[in-house]
């Protein structure tokens, strides 16, 4: 259930449009503003040094954790139990106690109040055996992904050596990674945070090394992959293969073309790493008339097509990042789940970002 809500957290904050246009024949240019006319920014995305401080908040309970509670003084009271789905425990004369979201010493004053009505003087012990409540996702290209129960705090360093670190291939000569760290991610309740993977762990910078919180979700993906992703205002918002001759025109294409919603003025494409992008934005409809050359695109780059203009660059590029991460969080949490692509149909009305 805890996984489910998860992913139903993710899912929320998606927006995919439907809808078709056709879109025939342009020229090609490189990825440049001088040369196609459009408007281009470079974005530094740096670390809070709060990210880098543990929560002060302490642990607390939920449903799926496993307690052991003892009555002092009383023989035969010790009693393992696991926290059910409405949070409550159900210990000695007491008919049910809810103790979610309570502190091991919250619950513990609560259930020696609620025995006081049965018991004289009563003295409880509670300890945490394993914690069912509270997770940190590790997925994509490392060594061993999966769920991890948050028992405390953890920096994303722990994290991925708990994972077993990040996928590589060695050989006699070489050792060769696999994990593609520029395009890996944390998202903390449906933002990304701005950690540089790369400089983590290939360079030591431990000013990217952030303390992490339940329900963080890393995502490592794979250096081997040569995938593009279209979002927004298209008829089927994916990822697509990059073939050698693969363009803005033919990526929207492939997706459905785009809706009769989108603005098609401002067609984004995003490229480089997800804490240094660059944002390009194109005329798509000045593309498709020939006015306008295409661009080619290059691996894992985002294509963005909005529903209305932007007005602000940085918040465009923000609005853009958030979908991508979300996306690809909502799909490889529900995979991880034993699901299916997840599929998200919302209004039509969304702007772009920055207002």
């Amino acid at each position: 259930m805890k996984r489910i809500l998860l992913l139903a957290g993710i899912v929320g904050g998606l927006a995919f449009l439907a809808g078709c246009q056709s879109d025939q024949g342009a020229k090609v240019a490189k990825f440049s503003p001088h040369e196609t006319g459009t408007t281009s920014l470079t974005v530094t995305r740096k670390v809070d040094a709060a990210l880098r401080r543990p929560s002060p908040d302490l642990f607390t309970l939920g449903p799926g954790d496993e307690i052991e509670i003892e009555m002092l003084g009383t023989a035969n009271s010790r009693t393992a139990l696991t926290i059910g789905p409405d949070g409550k425990i159900y210990f000695n004369l007491l008919p049910g106690v809810d103790i979610w979201g309570l502190t091991i010493s919250q619950a513990k004053a609560l259930l020696e109040k609620e025995l006081e009505k049965y018991v004289s003087m009563p003295q409880v012990s509670i300890s945490l055996r394993s914690v069912g409540s509270k997770y940190i996702w590790v997925l994509g290209s490392v060594g061993r992904p999966g769920i991890y129960p948050a028992t405390g705090p953890m920096t994303l360093l722990e994290a991925v050596s708990l994972a077993g670190g990040t996928a590589q291939s060695a050989s006699q000569v070489t050792t060769t990674e696999l994990a593609d760290l520029k395009h890996a991610f944390v998202v903390r309740k449906g933002q990304a945070l701005p950690v540089d993977f790369s400089r983590l762990l290939n360079e030591g910078d431990m000013t990217q090394n952030i303390y992490l919180q339940p329900d963080d979700f890393i995502y490592v993906p794979s250096g081997a992959s040569r995938e593009i992703y279209v979002f927004g205002a298209v008829r089927m918002p994916r990822s697509l293969p990059l073939g050698p001759q693969t363009t803005v025109l033919s990526a929207i294409s492939a997706s459905g073309g785009p809706t009769r919603q989108a603005y098609l003025s401002h067609v984004a494409i995003v490229r480089g790493s997800l804490t240094t992008p660059q944002i390009t934005v194109v005329d798509y409809s000045a593309i498709m008339q020939g006015k306008a050359a295409d661009v080619p695109l290059e691996p894992h780059d985002i294509v963005y097509v909005p529903v209305s203009p932007y007005q602000i660059l940085s918040g465009y590029l923000d609005t853009i990042l958030t979908t991508f991460v979300n996306t690809v969080a909502a799909n490889e949490g529900s995979y991880a789940s034993g699901g299916s692509a997840v599929s998200v149909s919302v209004p039509v009305g969304s702007s772009s970002g920055g207002q």
